[in-house]
């Protein structure tokens, strides 16, 4: 079996390395580190004709965001093995098996007093991503070391214009229950955005 902890201590935390190391091996998983994408941190791929387990994770998150996200694919890889397409992505037995894969590092001790709290409270009811539980987002968000002009759609005021990496712009309208309802400039279409999707202030 090969060991990948050299590579992955550069990602994440130096501890968790060989665990997610033996992971990929007894899987036999195709783990990739990915370029970054705006519209998610990391992506899960069931086997298909042959092809193994896939999961790959954005290269530039902070190390602590990368472990975790790592930890949410490969709970979606044990859920498949175990239901394949029987369950929901993130219904019951998803939230199960993302809880017991991160007990071993809980028990560690890796992660910061703030993100392990955050961690606990997320893990009383798991969401689809890290992303859309705010208290977390923002906790690991205050690890990132590489800063940018980037601001979060929730911090904006409505009527403001912003846009996003790819360049399109758009004006947040208002706020509908947890999401932003903002109205893009060329279509004039409408799309709902999460709080805290980075996006870019564009001058008024």
């Amino acid at each position: 079996m090969q060991d990948y902890s050299a590579t992955l201590k550069k990602y994440m935390p130096e501890e968790a390395a060989p665990i997610i190391s033996n992971w990929i091996n007894h899987t036999r998983c195709l783990f990739k580190i990915s370029r970054s994408r705006s519209t998610k941190l990391g992506d899960y791929r069931a086997p298909f004709k042959g092809s193994p387990h896939r999961i790959s994770v954005n290269h530039d998150l902070n190390s602590y965001s990368f472990l975790i996200t790592t930890i949410h694919e490969f709970a979606h890889l044990q859920t498949w093995n175990k239901h394949q397409h029987r369950v929901k992505p993130h219904g019951t037995e998803w939230k199960n098996n993302f809880k017991e894969l991160m007990e071993p590092f809980l028990k560690l001790n890796i992660f910061p007093i703030d993100i392990s709290s955050a961690i606990h409270r997320y893990m009383e009811n798991p969401a689809a991503s890290s992303c859309t539980d705010l208290h977390l987002f923002r906790t690991l968000k205050s690890y990132d070391t590489v800063k940018t002009s980037a601001l979060t759609v929730e911090a904006l005021e409505d009527g403001h214009f912003f846009k996003l990496k790819n360049g399109r712009s758009f004006q947040r309208i208002e706020k509908i229950r947890k999401r932003y309802k903002c109205m893009e400039l060329n279509s004039k279409r409408i799309y709902l955005f999460n709080p805290i999707a980075e996006v870019f202030l564009l001058e008024q």
